[in-house]
């Protein structure tokens, strides 16, 4: 606790997450030195239950509080948190989920005044009736559903970080008839994580009960809480989406943890870390020191792709952006921007797809984009030659996002970036896979990454500019009028289960229900995004990929060696060896053309860049001032991911600006600004 007032331990405490074995160990010489954790979890609970109550302009003394309770530690950070609202005159009701109730939070409870309700017929706790009979015990399951719902306060203290997989059993029983079932809270995004204040209210103890603590899944039915008090160090589901979704507003109690030298297991971007991709100006600059973008964007359909991405980068601190595309596409983008160089030329990165139609699209235009962008992706693929391998990890840079993920080859080096939202990553897995399996996905070949036919190109490499075709609309058939870059049809979202990957299922693995960071041992079935080799992978969907987005991440980066960026409220990057996230953006960024922005955005950090930050720390960054630059247009302080409040050190007002509504091109003013504040 000592640590507490230091800045830079405070920053890394708010934007770092640890799996659960990590906090296991953190916490050990501090059980072992007999520094009464529970007891300071249990003060903090208390504190902020009541304090949770207070704003809703409850007194104790008039409140009715319902207990879930385990039989573990985190049920007995519950029961000595409940036993001292109790002191203070709440009416407090503990639901015994599991067998046993921890010993010395139950003697207090009890002492306390507290009333306990028991659900499991097998159960052995001292005073309370046991052997009662299964009608009985389903009766017993329904006043405790009864009881809690209409409760002002539920106390959430079911599962700790012990639990893999899905809930079962009684936990699965309450978290399906009190909370949801797998998918994210549907409701209004406020800032702050407000709530809207119906009651019951629901405090969740470490981490919500039922959701993936190491990877952010809802895999089954969970308790979505209003604030979550975490213990320690944050965990992967209160940044990781969509898990955090569920964890309201996060309160952390700093107990200590000895964590300079503990390798976060998800970071999260903040100004500090986003101002390192930005490239001071120099004295010496000229236009080509400072970066240069090549776009091939847009398309005779789609021509306002091409202006947002080409915008976005000119923006974003480049020298010069080069754009190659239909003459429609071309016309706009000069009348948009009349410092773009049209055509081939020096480059530092790349940026490629956006606004260009996916392989089953009809268009001479199109096909002529997706030509000269599978001509520039041959010069990334990776076959095992030493040559052909040195001279793909020579190429700059490149951003493969929407219209040509399907063209990308089976396997690149990181410094490709490929930016899917949740239907086009399914549908990029399901086209990995096939390949993998030996099968064929869709009409083309996976192994030639679904650019068979291409036309071929001059060599590419390094900073020497791509001889691709930069007036590829003429003779179009296409007379289509849009202005921003399609979506991708998402894979089937109907809502059916998808047996995809080895994600955890309810069948694979126990609760733990009785323990958690003090008391569970360490994991033995971390999830797996596997697949045989010689079985065909099942079919991906949206609702796969939104479930499981690490996972999905993951795995597109094992079958691929690129580097990901999944876009959603909460945006994951994923590298080798590291896991970033951002949520800095406001709700009001889901408009179209947003990732024509971000992919503009993202290739022109990377062409400032040098050996000294990473291509996934770039990327990440960019996704920050990307829903920074939102953030700023919309005059909003919501955002997707909410920075914790530290316990003791103040708290911050409850609510802000909710902002107003945006459009991309909104965005793309605001870069600038936001690359300010981030310097700053």
């Amino acid at each position: 606790m000592e640590y507490a007032d230091d800045a830079d331990r405070r920053e890394l405490l708010l934007h770092s997450a640890y799996a659960a074995e990590q906090v296991r160990a953190m916490e050990r010489p501090l059980l072992d030195r007999g520094v009464p954790l529970m007891r300071m979890a249990a003060q903090a609970v208390a504190h902020t239950a009541a304090g949770m109550l207070d704003d809703e302009d409850l007194a104790l003394e008039d409140t009715s509080i319902v207990l879930l309770a385990g039989a573990g530690d985190n049920g007995g950070d519950g029961l000595f948190a409940a036993a001292a609202l109790a002191q203070e005159g709440a009416a407090v009701t503990a639901v015994a989920v599991g067998r046993t109730l921890h010993e010395e939070g139950f003697a207090a409870f009890v002492r306390a005044g507290g009333k306990v309700l028991v659900l499991d017929p097998e159960a052995g706790i001292p005073g309370c009736a046991s052997g009662f009979s299964a009608g009985e015990a389903g009766e017993r399951l329904q006043a405790a559903v009864s009881l809690a719902s209409k409760s002002h306060l539920i106390i959430d203290a079911m599962t700790g970080i012990g639990i893999h997989g899905a809930l079962r059993g009684i936990p699965a029983a309450l978290a399906s008839a009190l909370g949801l079932d797998g998918e994210v809270p549907d409701e209004s995004a406020l800032p702050g994580r407000e709530s809207s204040g119906d009651f019951p209210l629901v405090l969740a103890v470490d981490t919500p009960s039922g959701v993936g603590v190491d990877d952010g899944s809802l895999p089954g039915p969970y308790l979505p809480a209003n604030v979550t008090v975490t213990f320690g160090a944050m965990k992967p589901c209160a940044v990781l989406p969509p898990a955090t979704f569920g964890s309201g507003r996060i309160e952390l109690v700093d107990f200590g943890f000895d964590i300079d030298d503990v390798e976060p297991a998800v970071e999260v971007v903040d100004n500090t870390f986003a101002s390192d991709a930005v490239r001071l100006p120099h004295l010496d600059d000229g236009k080509y020191s400072r970066g240069v973008v090549g776009l091939v964007t847009g398309s005779q359909r789609y021509p306002g792709a091409a202006v947002l991405t080409a915008r976005a980068a000119a923006r974003a601190n480049t020298g010069m952006v080069r754009y190659l595309g239909p003459e429609r596409a071309q016309n706009m983008v000069l009348a948009a921007l009349p410092e773009a160089v049209l055509g081939k030329g020096h480059v530092q990165s790349w940026v490629v797809g956006s606004g260009v139609p996916s392989g089953d699209a009809d268009g001479t235009d199109a096909d002529l984009q997706r030509q000269t962008i599978a001509a520039l992706l041959r010069h990334y693929a990776l076959d095992g030659e030493p040559a052909v391998d040195d001279a793909a990890y020579d190429m700059p840079p490149v951003v493969v996002d929407a219209g040509a993920l399907d063209l990308l080859p089976d396997r690149v080096p990181g410094q490709v970036v490929i930016t899917p939202h949740a239907g086009e990553m399914a549908a990029l897995l399901n086209r990995l896979e096939a390949g993998r399996a030996g099968t064929r996905a869709d009409d083309a070949s996976p192994k030639a990454g679904g650019y068979a036919g291409a036309a071929d190109a001059e060599d590419a490499h390094d900073t020497v500019g791509f001889d691709g075709n930069a007036d590829s609309g003429t003779g179009s058939t296409s007379t289509g009028t849009g202005t921003g870059s399609p979506e991708t049809a998402e894979s089937k979202s109907d809502g059916t289960e998808s047996n995809t990957v080895s994600f955890p299922t309810a069948d694979e693995s126990e609760p733990d229900v009785t323990g958690d960071s003090r008391a569970a041992s360490p994991a033995t079935d971390t999830p797996s995004s596997s697949v045989t080799p010689d079985e065909p992978a099942a079919a991906f969907t949206a609702r796969d990929v939104t479930a499981y987005p690490l996972a999905c991440a993951r795995r597109a980066h094992e079958l691929t060696g690129a580097t990901v960026l999944l876009k959603g409220a909460v945006t994951i990057v994923v590298d080798e060896d590291h896991t970033y996230v951002s949520g800095s953006a406001p709700a009001w960024l889901a408009t179209a053309g947003a990732g024509d922005v971000l992919a503009g955005l993202v290739g022109a950090l990377l062409a400032q860049q040098d050996d000294e930050i990473t291509t996934a720390e770039t990327v990440a960054a960019a996704a920050y001032l990307h829903g920074m630059a939102a953030a700023i247009a919309s005059e909003s302080e919501q955002q997707g991911w909410q920075e914790p409040d530290l316990v003791g050190h103040g708290r911050r007002q409850r609510f802000m600006t909710l902002g107003h509504p945006i459009v991309a091109s909104d965005v793309i003013r605001a870069i600038p600004e936001a690359i300010a504040d981030v310097v700053a």
